[in-house]
Formats: C-alpha cells, sequence, structure tokens
C-alpha cells in the first residue's frame, strides 16, 4: 500500500511567504498530502495566514507546536512525531525548495529509497543565490561525501529530503543547533545501510522575511556529522520490507 506523503514546514515569521508557498504547494502536488506547519510560538504572524487557510476548509493544513524547545531542530523533530508511517518530506517556508521534484523524489521513494535527497550539485541541480561562502561550504561538503566516501547523494547538506518514517523512528538525532539535522540523519542513515539517492533540485534564495540560517554558530556542528560519515559502515543491508509495513 502506498501511504500518502507528510510535509513538514519549519516556520519563523513566514507570514509573508506562506501564501505563495501554499499556492505553490497546490499547484505542484497533485496527489494525496498532509502538511504539518510546525511554529515555536504562539506570536507567530505565520499563524493567521494558515488558520485562515484552514478556516477556508483546507484539511490538508495542519499546525503543530514546536515541544522541543525553539528552534529549526525543534520545529522539524515535533513535525516528525506527528507524521504517521510513510514518506515524510521537509520543505522551507521561504519558497528556496523545488516543489515541482517532489512527484519524482515520491517515486524514487516507492522504488525503496528510505532518504531521496532533493540534489542541487549533481548534474542538472542549480543553487541560485544566496551567501557565497555558504554556497562554498555545503557544495564542498556534498561533492567531498560523495567523491571520497561514496554516499550516493552529492548534496547531503540540503534539508529538502523525503525520508520514510520507520527509519526516523530508527534513528537517534542528537541535533540540538539547526540545519545540521539533515546530514546528522543522512550520515546516520548511510552508514547503518540505507538506501539514498536523489533527483536534480533547483534552490532558490529567499526573497521576503529573515533567514535563520547562523553558518558560524552550526558549523561545528556540521563538521562533527561530516566526520563521522567516513566512519566504518554497518554490514547488516536494511530491506524495504524491514522498514515498511503494508
Amino acid at each position: 500500500m502506498d501511504r500518502p506523503l507528510t510535509i513538514v514546514i519549519p516556520i519563523y515569521n513566514e507570514g509573508a511567504n506562506f501564501p505563495a508557498l501554499w499556492s505553490e504547494m497546490t499547484e505542484h502536488l497533485n496527489f494525496p498530502f498532509t502538511a504539518f506547519v510546525a511554529y515555536d510560538f504562539d506570536g507567530d504572524d505565520t499563524l493567521p495566514v494558515v488558520q485562515q487557510i484552514i478556516a477556508q476548509g483546507e484539511a490538508r493544513l495542519k499546525l503543530v507546536k514546536n515541544t522541543y524547545g525553539r528552534g529549526v531542530v525543534g520545529a522539524i523533530r515535533s513535525g516528525f512525531d506527528a507524521a504517521p508511517a510513510g514518506p515524510v518530506l521537509v520543505v522551507m517556508a521561504d519558497l528556496s525548495d523545488d516543489l515541482g521534484q517532489v512527484s519524482r523524489m515520491l517515486e524514487l521513494y516507492r522504488r525503496g529509497s528510505h532518504i531521496v535527497v532533493g540534489s542541487r550539485y549533481m548534474k542538472g541541480g542549480r543553487l541560485i543565490g544566496g551567501p557565497w561562502f555558504k554556497q562554498l561550504l555545503s557544495r564542498l561538503s556534498g561533492l567531498s561525501l560523495c567523491w571520497l566516501r561514496g554516499m550516493p547523494t552529492h548534496d547531503a547538506t540540503n534539508a529538502f529530503k523525503i525520508y520514510d518514517r520507520a527509519m526516523l523512528d530508527a534513528i537517534h538525532i542528537e541535533s540540538k543547533g539547526g540545519f545540521e539535522l539533515s546530514l546528522e540523519i543522512t550520515v546516520k542513515a548511510f552508514l547503518a545501510g540505507y538506501t539514498i539517492s536523489e533527483t536534480p533540485s533547483t534552490w532558490r534564495d529567499r526573497t521576503a522575511g529573515t533567514s535563520r540560517f547562523k553558518l558560524w554558530k552550526w558549523l561545528p556542528h556540521y563538521l562533527k556529522w561530516y566526520f563521522m560519515a567516513f566512519q566504518p559502515k554497518s554490514t547488516k543491508r536494511r530491506p524495504r520490507e524491514e522498514l515498511r509495513p503494508t
């Protein structure tokens, strides 16, 4: 049985962006899905926008409050906790992610991948805008993990990924800082023998709102998971049937 897609959208004052995001989602995602909007505090300016859409009869959209403590890691993990079994996609509310690729990502998941990466750095992928130094570091880390370590993605740091919900339950998440969470999960899944695939994706820098990405604060956390990737892999193979109840 193909389980419907769950989408986790962490927010922090994205009221200016959310109407356009929802418009893109309804345009590109022509299949069943549920979207959990994960927020930190009741005064977030995104909430009235989401509540208005829900009040108009939109049953696919739900609000989830962060129960782990403020920050993007807690918001994403709260969304993971709310998700049922099946594919779970993380999408940023700043319109940076390439929603036109979600159908292809979901197809790769249905074929047996436990993680499907929207890859900016493989052939066909693109990155538009954003700080050059941040681009340089993410490109170097993604390509070196692929070429030197053999990780089956060119973009391990990108947050735009589909994860299998049962796999998330099996991985002990330690991140407490920020978006290094996506690298931690990918590295641990790779070392544990889960199946990872990728498809080209375009990333666009935000045009409204303020980014919460804190490069220098989070860099040591990224380095921790980067170097962990070079540890020996598990010899146990993770079959699809072990993780996906029917």
